[in-house]
């Protein structure tokens, strides 16, 4: 391999933005570029990917993946065995840096990257699939994408109702969504910020278009981070854990396609 394009991946992983470093490295570009070369500020990718692969299979499947970043899940959902991997991502950065190391592994007949942010709205997905991968967007509506004149109000009713038209394109689907509307901790989506609350909205706005497989909570211990199913002690607000890991992790089944 080029030595050219392994430093041209560092630099692209490296240049700076809102959302840079925020995934750490799939296993398979190890080889290529090692973790100690790079700072990275994990967001626990490899923690919710084990709860995700501990319900859903992606072997042979069809796979969206939106606001991918620097494509630690559609590389993983690849090595996973997925047919196909459509990657959205609006960071140009991000998207290079997808490219590139999709052509390095050998992936790129198998992943199309498409660097635009999907407006929810006007241009929905453009054929259905069998995983959706939707981790910590929405709450960037009116931010990152959309119309920045919206209240915290219409964000709410815009959410969910985002959320239901992509029941009509993805068979089981990966979901969170951060407390903080743009991520500004001005901005609160809930009036508590617990994660029940969460839950509430979310299954209450979805009743109809989806069903809930489970709902991974994260807890640490002397072994680390994991996900692991509501409990009456998980399901408190703790926030020594930090506002990331109080976000629970949705798996969701189409009642339209399921």
């Amino acid at each position: 391999m080029a030595r050219e394009d392994i430093d041209e991946l560092r630099r692209l992983y490296s240049e700076g933005s809102k959302h840079s470093n925020y995934q750490v490295l799939p296993d398979c570009l190890q080889q290529f570029i090692s973790s100690d070369d790079i700072r990275t500020l994990s967001r626990y990718e490899a923690e919710r990917l084990k709860f995700i692969k501990s319900t859903i299979s992606f072997a042979g499947c069809t796979v969206l993946d939106v606001g991918g970043n620097t494509g630690f899940f559609s590389f993983e959902a690849l090595e996973a065995g997925a047919a196909r991997v459509d990657y959205y991502e609006g960071n140009p950065n991000h998207a290079a840096f997808v490219e590139l190391a999709a052509r390095m592994l050998q992936f790129d007949d198998r992943i199309e990257v498409r660097n635009k942010y999907l407006d929810f709205q006007d241009e929905r997905p453009e054929s259905s699939y069998d995983i959706g991968l939707l981790l910590n967007v929405l709450h960037h509506i009116g931010d990152d994408y959309g119309d920045p004149e919206l209240s915290v109000e219409k964000a709410r009713e815009q959410i969910i109702e985002d959320l239901v038209g992509l029941s009509r394109s993805i068979k089981i689907l990966a979901f969170q969504l951060g407390y903080n509307w743009k991520g500004n901790r001005n901005l609160p989506l809930s009036a508590t910020g617990t994660k029940q609350e969460m839950i509430e909205y979310l299954t209450s706005g979805l009743r109809g278009s989806w069903e809930m497989l489970r709902i991974g909570i994260a807890e640490r211990d002397e072994q680390g981070v994991s996900y692991r199913e509501p409990t009456k002690e998980n399901i408190a607000r703790d926030d020594s854990l930090g506002e990331f890991l109080n976000r629970p992790l949705f798996l969701m089944r189409s009642l339209s396609l399921g």
